[in-house]
Formats: C-alpha cells, structure tokens, sequence
C-alpha cells in the first residue's frame, strides 16, 4: 500500500532537468560499458554516443534556449542552429561513417569551447557564482554542480578530440564522474525552480514554443529524416544502424514521458512511477546507441506494438470526441477543429501503418516504410504548425473577451 502511494506520488520535473538527467544517464551508462566494450565483450557503435549527444545539445538549444556559450532568446536564428544540430546528430546517428567530422567537432566545441565560455560567465558575473556561494544552502550546491560540470565538459572535450590520453579506467571514471555531476546539477535545477518559479524560464517570449511543441518539433524532424534516409537504405546505397534509430527514438520517447507525461500510449499524470518508466525506457534507448545489435530484437517488437496501440487507442478516442462535437455543435464544427482532427486521424494511421512494418518484416516495403515515416515527420510539423495557429486564436479570443 505505501509502495503503490509513493509510486503514484505527483513528480513535477522541469524540461532542463529532464535533459540533463538524460544526458548524464548516457555518461553513466557509457562509462559503466567502456569496460566490457574495451575487453572485446561487447560491440562499440560511437557514433550512437555522439548523436545522442548532440540531440540532446539541440534540445537544450530549442526548446530552452540554453547553448554551450550562454542563454538567448530563442530567436528564429537560434531555432536554426538548434535544428541543424539535431539533424547532424539524428543523422549521425543512424548512418555510420556519415558526417564523423562534423560530429566530432561539433561536440569538442560544444563541451571545451563552450564549457570554458560557461565557466568563464559564472565566475565573471558578480550575481552569480560568488552571490550564490555567500548566499550558502541551495545557491552554493547549484554552484558547486556547475562548477564540476563546466570542468568535466572541458575534459570530455579533450577525449572527444583524442581518446588515447587517458586509460581505459581513467576514461571510464571521467565519464561516471561527469555522468554524476550532470545528475546531481539536474536535481539542484529542480530543487531551484521549486523555489524559484521564474528562474525556470528568464529569457521566454510569450510566442516561444512549449516543452510539448519542442518536442513536437524534434520528433517531426526525426521522422522526417529517418523516412528521407531509409529510401536509399533500402535499396542499398548506404548503411545503417537500426539500433540507433530505435535508442534514439526511445530517448525521444523517455524525454516525453518525463516532461510531461505523454506517452506513446497517450498522455497519463507525471507521477514517480511514470518518471521510472522514463528512466527505464532512456536507459535502454541509450545502451542501444552504445552497444549495436544487442537490442534491436526486443525494441522493434517494442516500438512496434507501442505504435500500434497507440494510434489504434488515440483513432478510437478521435473519433468518439469528434461525435461528441458534432452533436453540441448541431453537426458545424470550426474549420481550424476540422483540419485538427484530420491532421491527428492520418497521423496515427501512419503510426499504426509504421508499427506494422516492424511487427511484420517485408509487410511493406524499404522504400515505402520511408515514404511512410517521411509523410509522418512531415504531418507531425504541420500538426505543430496548426496547434500554434489554434493557440494563438484562443489567445486573441481571450484577449478581446478581456
């Protein structure tokens, strides 16, 4: 009874501290594997590591405006730069031997350059790094933890450019340590925004994207590149790596399920429970970038059942609120609540279109199960696109009602 309470317990995590979490989740899982990677038991696929890494730089980058050299408004320009970022990763990560060079350099500037920058900003700003530690208790903790993650990042920069100055021990505890650190600053953000609500969110417009239509954003960009790239897969012009894209698409599910609660199943509350159940599916996602092949298997059958059922449940509630609608509204219903639910009922019979393609190898073909993803991306960026339309309708309809 007190375990079924704690595990239904509301847990309210802010999206920086879901990244972070994440993030140091995949330090502290490659440093665990190194050492079974280095005596030849395991597989390494490096390139799953940097990706990931870099989608989660790019979230910071979209959905909060934080870069590796300091906090900006989230202009159009930066929503750029934040995109490309995640199109380098995502691509990175699922074809091996493509875009290394960028990848890698991206990642050296966005952990030395960009650590150092951020070192050099919270020991320069006179509100900060010394305000916080004379203020002592949760500012100086928040203090400590960046400190130790602007020097490891400094030092993971290093071992991006040449893995071989340090051992394989003194490399895999530079990555549980800074694994560590990142955790621990992702506890202290979350234990500052519960103090202090409006720290969470300093530079935000009223017109920045939320956490959910970041989200959005990223996984249409996802799809849309995973279908464009499995078109040539499919008849043989390039590699790739199913387990990438299946451990960068349970991340992708993970970071939703922490957030805000949603899930492939459909939205549920943010309770301890739901926060493990991300955690569970980050780590596997994150072993799968790491380690190729050793989960493909149960993943796909996974992913595939989890699409299945979740665009059959959410077709089933689609249709039942849309005869809910239609008989208040005496069979009118507005033009933007029309192309909504249009917009939802072909993104999930994509979604179930997609699962079957992975429950049933050969059901449908390569080059159609791209054209089938790519579709999906790129209706999922015109449902983003027609919720801002929505939102800002309700929006000037409040303000004039006011």
């Amino acid at each position: 009874m007190v375990l079924a309470k704690t595990l239904l317990k509301e847990a309210t995590l802010p999206l920086e501290s879901v990244i972070l979490l994440i993030a140091g989740l995949a330090m502290l899982l490659a440093g665990a594997l190194l050492f079974p990677i280095a005596a030849g038991v395991l597989p390494y696929y490096e390139n799953g590591l940097r990706g990931l890494l870099l989608v989660m730089f790019a979230l910071q980058i979209i959905a909060l405006g934080k870069t590796p050299f300091g906090d900006f408004s989230r202009s159009k320009l930066l929503l750029t730069i934040g995109l490309a970022v995640a199109a380098v990763g995502i691509v990175h990560c699922f074809i091996p031997g493509v875009a290394d060079r960028m990848a890698r350099l991206l990642l050296v500037i966005c952990f030395g350059p960009g650590g150092l920058m951020l070192l050099l900003q919270l020991c320069l700003a006179k509100d900060r790094l010394r305000g916080w530690v004379r203020h002592g208790g949760l500012p100086r903790r928040l203090a400590a933890a960046c400190v130790a993650v602007y020097v490891l990042s400094m030092a993971i920069a290093v071992l991006i450019w040449d893995g071989s100055v340090l051992s394989t021990a003194a490399t895999a505890a530079t990555l549980l340590l800074y694994g560590a650190a990142i955790v621990y600053l992702a506890a202290v953000l979350r234990a500052v925004y519960a103090a202090y609500p409006q720290a969470e969110f300093p530079l935000k417009k009223g017109d920045d994207l939320s956490a959910d239509q970041s989200m959005l954003l990223l996984t249409g960009l996802f799809m849309l590149l995973l279908g464009m790239l499995l078109i040539p897969v499919s008849i043989g012009l390039l590699p790739f790596s199913a387990s990438g894209q299946l451990g960068l698409l349970m991340v992708i599910f993970a970071i939703q399920m922490l957030a805000s609660g949603s899930t492939p199943l459909g939205p549920f509350p943010r309770t301890v429970l739901m926060v493990l159940g991300g955690l569970l599916f980050a780590a596997l996602g994150i072993v799968a970038c790491i380690v190729p092949g050793i989960l493909v298997a149960a993943l796909t059958v996974l992913v595939g059942i989890l699409n299945i059922l979740g665009g059959a449940l959410t077709l089933i509630k689609l249709f039942l609120a849309r005869r809910r609608e239609t008989a208040l509204t005496r069979g009118s219903v507005p033009s933007a609540l029309a192309n909504l639910f249009a917009v939802q009922l072909v993104l999930n019979l994509l979604s179930v279109m997609f699962g079957a393609s992975m429950l049933v190898p050969g059901l449908i073909p390569g080059t159609v199960t791209g054209l089938i993803l790519a579709a999906n991306g790129g209706v999922l960026l015109y449902l983003l696109q027609l919720l801002r339309v929505i939102e800002k309708l309700a929006s000037d309809a409040a303000g004039s009602c006011a």
